[in-house]
């Protein structure tokens, strides 16, 4: 199941007059990825489609366009899967162009409306501006022999400051209107005297000045009643522009949903037409095939060609392995978590596919740093309600909600409270070091699984040396599980002795001390013999790596203690609620409990996500996972969403 799905390379050659069938068969099964690199015979040079694809794109173009005044449905499905000549495409191409000249008239009026109402909204927009100041704004907007007029916009902070520094210039200041953070002000003095003076402070008080445009010299109440009128005149004609395009189109909806449907059966050969050579009446294309559809796909092209074909199979070769595309996890369970790993990015071929045990490992660590039944059940209910919203996403939320359940059972908590239900095991505050304890052999065996799948699929691609010698590889697993051995033995090795002393060198153990060490000096003679540079420089960088690996895997382990430190606080903080909510009344109890709940599982509940994310992101993803690949995109039509 971790393993990518076995692809092959499929060759197909077919007779030219073969190829729209051909590509209709291949679209139908919907399992062919094509090969756009050019074969390697020099007489298949040939590029047939061009024509075609141009008229395809032209009428594609024009259906669209026509789409926006006339809604065209997509179809669901194609009840007749045939093939779509050049004749009827550039038939079907005409006929739209004619229709898009016709209806052309209609946009245009339309588009006139809307520039016509967007100018009616800019003069309403203006004048809201200077609504309040019902005065003359001819006046206000030309300068007098004898006064200036400043009318805007400036910050409430700087109202004070700015209302003084006018005054020392001998100039007056009204404020006509105040609106969220600004006052709108006209500014009065005499002219020409200070006027640079007065524009300098201006700018220090971040004084915005509103234009007063030509439009708006009548009455603002008057002015507005028209500007209402003008309005309500463009919706009257919009609408009976909209009542006369229905009319005109409703002849047209048939039509155009055939033509929809007959350029949906048109597009298989344009989107093959990249990979497509010839030689004359032979044609050649490529792709890639799941293995467990290729004898499918064969039976399927014998039964749709009407003359013979050649279909040539073979394994992806080694060199080939970055152009083979991954075919990602179909199932509905899966579906959400496989989106969160293409995130990160999408698997190689041959490389192991973590979805599924992202998808395991996710839920456990989730669950157990949220344990709680009710807050669980909220989680999976929301889920289960929002499902036409999340998407594909919904099961994410329902199996984290009841993973979070599960828990809750074995700590007996439901909504914070741990007195209403036995647990079913113990509440995590009851023993907060077998939960750290917990957490760190959770960490090791985590880690470990990462490093064997590293491990693997370096093996797959035949990197010896990365398997043995590299990152992640047996050298560090074996450096890896002989410190972690050591360390258990020297935790033990005082157990039940009160007051003794443990030689932490002697119970460290013989053998994990001779692999540990033995695994550091391999690692560091296999780097240096990568080194180039004088023998200090050398020195230093093997010094370097050594440590790295050393403080590495000893943080990368305890960074797992988050999973205890999260399933304590979130004992902590219910403890903190209830003993909140104990000190209210009837009703504030209530209430403290119900926001103090919402506040674990929105805010709490977000944060534990970001850490599980982070452990698998960083801890697992980043050692075996490169995430380099491309998703199988196979040919297929393209139908309308149900």
């Amino acid at each position: 199941m971790l393993r990518s799905t076995p692809m092959k390379h499929v060759r197909l050659l077919v007779l030219t007059e073969d190829l729209p069938q051909a590509s209709l068969a291949l679209a139908d099964m919907e399992s062919f990825h094509p090969d756009t690199r050019p074969p390697t015979e020099a007489r298949l040079a040939g590029l047939p489609g061009r024509e075609y694809r141009e008229v395809f794109t032209q009428a594609t173009a024009r259906l669209e366009k026509i789409g926006k005044l006339i809604p065209v449905p997509q179809p669901h499905e194609i009840e007749e899967v045939r093939v779509v000549d050049f004749n009827e495409l550039q038939s079907l191409n005409a006929w739209l162009g004619k229709v898009w000249n016709e209806s052309s008239a209609y946009e245009e009026d339309l588009r006139r409306l809307d520039d016509e109402e967007r100018l009616v909204k800019e003069q309403q927009a203006a004048l809201a501006n200077f609504a309040h100041l019902n005065i003359d704004l001819g006046m206000l907007r030309s300068k007098t022999r004898f006064l200036d007029f400043y009318v805007g916009l400036v910050p409430r902070e700087n109202l004070r400051q700015l209302e003084g520094a006018v005054g020392l210039a001998g100039y007056i200041l009204h404020v006509y209107m105040q609106q969220d953070e600004s006052a709108h002000v006209v500014i009065v003095g005499p002219a020409g005297t200070k006027e640079s003076q007065l524009s300098a402070v201006l700018d220090a008080a971040g004084f915005q000045n509103l234009p007063i445009p030509q439009e708006l010299d009548r009455n603002p109440a008057e002015l507005q009643r028209d500007l209402d009128a003008q309005r309500a005149s463009i919706d009257a004609q919009r609408k009976a522009l909209l009542e006369t395009l229905a009319r005109w189109a409703d002849p047209f909806a048939g039509p155009l949903l055939e033509a929809r449907r007959t350029l949906m059966l048109a597009e298989p050969l344009v989107s093959l037409d990249p990979s497509i050579r010839s030689a004359g009446y032979l044609a050649y294309l490529a792709g890639w095939v799941p293995a467990r559809s290729v004898a499918r796909l064969d039976a399927r092209l014998r039964e749709s060609l009407n003359h013979p074909f050649e279909m040539s199979v073979r394994n992806p070769m080694p060199e080939e392995r970055a152009l083979v595309p991954t075919v990602p996890a179909k199932s509905w369970i899966l579906s959400p978590f496989a989106m969160l790993v293409k995130q990160y990015g999408v698997p190689e071929y041959g490389e192991v596919d973590p979805t599924p045990l992202f998808a395991v490992t996710f839920i456990l660590m989730f669950g157990s740093m949220f344990g709680d039944i009710g807050q669980g059940a909220v989680i999976a209910l929301a889920a289960w309600l929002l499902r036409k919203k999340l998407g594909r996403f919904w099961p994410f939320g329902l199996m984290a909600g009841l993973s979070s359940m599960v828990f809750g059972v074995l700590f007996g908590s439901i909504f914070g409270e741990e007195h209403l239900i036995p647990a079913l095991w113990m509440s995590p505050l009851s023993d907060p070091l077998l939960m750290l304890r917990i957490a760190l052999g959770w960490g090791v065996l985590f880690l470990t699984m990462a490093c064997l799948l590293a491990i693997y699929n370096r093996l797959v691609i035949r990197n010896w040396s990365g398997a043995v010698f590299g990152h992640h590889g047996i050298i560090n697993l074996t450096f890896y599980l002989a410190l972690i051995s050591g360390a258990v033995n020297v935790a033990t090795a005082g157990e039940g002795v009160p007051g003794a002393q443990v030689d932490a060198a002697g119970a460290f153990g013989t053998l994990p001390m001779v692999l540990a060490i033995g695994a550091l000096l391999a690692l560091a003679a296999h780097s240096w013999r990568h080194q180039d540079g004088a023998v200090g420089e050398k020195i230093l960088v093997v010094f370097i790596e050594t440590l790295e690996t050393l403080i590495g895997y000893v943080s990368n382990t305890l960074s797992f203690l988050r999973v205890a430190a999260f399933s304590l606080n979130h004992v902590a903080l219910s403890i903190a609620i209830m003993t909140l909510a104990g000190m209210m009344g009837a009703f504030g109890h209530v209430v403290t409990l119900i926001l103090g709940n919402i506040f674990v599982i929105v805010l709490e509940g977000g944060i534990v996500m970001i850490q599980v994310m982070r452990l698998q992101y960083y801890e697992g993803f980043s050692r075996y996972f490169s995430g380099n690949g491309h998703e199988f995109a196979p040919l297929k039509f393209r139908r309308g969403s149900a």
